[in-house]
């Protein structure tokens, strides 16, 4: 079980990858607020397993059942629980990995926190699998935002050396049509991006991509300085997330390869507002947001787990070994992790508000 508590909200998640279900309990919602069922469903679709060639073969409905704090359509208060059922494992295919760790996944650290007694099926309680209650969860927050008028998006920004359009350049008209699409992409990136996903998938490999996120319509002043800062509870919550390695901030690292005059974001009054002219800073400066989208960048290594032989070790037996991992895994983990970025920012944005 792993639980985090900010200042308003706190979120519980539990359960394993190939246990009976997982779930989660998200507590500080306030009363009164009415919760669409449907728009949570699209966003689990979103994330579900199974629907094409370019997730894991794993078949889950994902189908949740909120079994506390919603009442004729309405939060209540009280802590609300979402149950999910699991229901097509195979466990067996872990069978050969109880002692010899995958490269890059958390099975040679949980072995040392657990005493080799944690789930290693599907990744156990590590799996991206645990993403579902957030999604779910982290939905009820995103449409609590969006009766503020505060809407969040995102999308998949990089997959190797294919980038789409960043949101800090995108017209809002481009940024419209985004929050419509079936697809992530801003551009018309997607049978490049498909057919490179497919090549890695035929070579028994995996990939890594960067998803970017906006969050619209964000209240002026929210943060603070130094360890009350916005972007360091935001980018805690998004490293929860498995297989983050990276987050930044509008425009992040490339800030270190840039001049003042180039990057500064200076100031003007438009439409009897205090505006900035360019926004490369993200919406967030000196911890507190200046009115501007905060814009986030989260980057997933590639799934570790792949067919190709890799060296490993045998812990039982202190000796050198290889492995050819056996399952069903995502080619790429970024594509389905999109609707998980939304609605974990969802959640740390509405602390953040309330």
């Amino acid at each position: 079980m792993s639980s985090i508590n900010l200042k308003n909200l706190s979120m519980t998640v539990f359960g394993e990858s190939h246990g009976k279900m997982i779930g989660g309990v998200i507590s500080g919602i306030p009363a009164g607020f009415e919760i669409n069922l449907d728009k949570i469903k699209k966003d689990m679709e979103r994330r579900k397993p199974g629907r094409d060639n370019l997730s894991t073969t794993r078949k889950e409905s994902d189908e949740f059942e909120i079994v506390s704090g919603l009442l004729d359509g309405y939060t209540t208060g009280a802590p609300i629980c979402v149950l999910i059922k699991n229901s097509d494992t195979h466990s067996s295919d872990y069978s050969d990995i109880k002692n010899k760790p995958r490269p890059s996944h958390s099975d040679y650290t949980a072995y040392l926190k657990y005493n080799g007694y944690n789930d290693i099926r599907g990744g156990g309680h590590f799996s991206g699998r645990l993403t579902a209650p957030i999604v779910c969860l982290g939905n009820i927050c995103k449409q609590i935002l969006e009766a503020e008028g505060i809407k969040i998006c995102g999308h998949i920004y990089r997959v190797k050396d294919i980038y789409d359009k960043s949101l800090l350049t995108a017209n809002e008209s481009e940024i419209n049509n985004l929050f419509e699409s079936e697809y992530p992409y801003i551009e018309n990136i997607k049978d490049d991006i498909e057919k490179l996903i497919c090549d890695a998938k035929a070579n028994e490999d995996s990939l890594g991509g960067i998803v970017e996120c906006v969050v619209f319509n964000m209240k002026k002043g929210i943060g603070g300085p130094l360890f009350d800062g916005l972007e360091g509870k935001l980018a805690n919550l998004i490293y929860a997330i498995p297989a983050v390695k990276g987050v930044e901030f509008g425009l992040g690292l490339e800030f270190a390869n840039s001049f003042a005059s180039e990057v500064n974001d200076c100031y003007e009054i438009k439409n009897g507002e205090i505006r900035t002219i360019t926004n490369n800073n993200g919406g967030i400066l000196g911890g507190i947001t200046n009115g501007e989208p905060i814009i986030l960048r989260a980057a997933f290594k590639p799934t570790p787990s792949i067919s190709k032989e890799q060296r490993t070790v045998d812990v039982k037996n202190m000796e050198n070994t290889t492995l050819k991992i056996k399952g069903r895994h995502d080619p790429i983990i970024a594509l389905r992790a999109v609707p998980v970025v939304e609605n974990m920012l969802a959640f740390g944005i509405l602390d953040s508000i309330l």
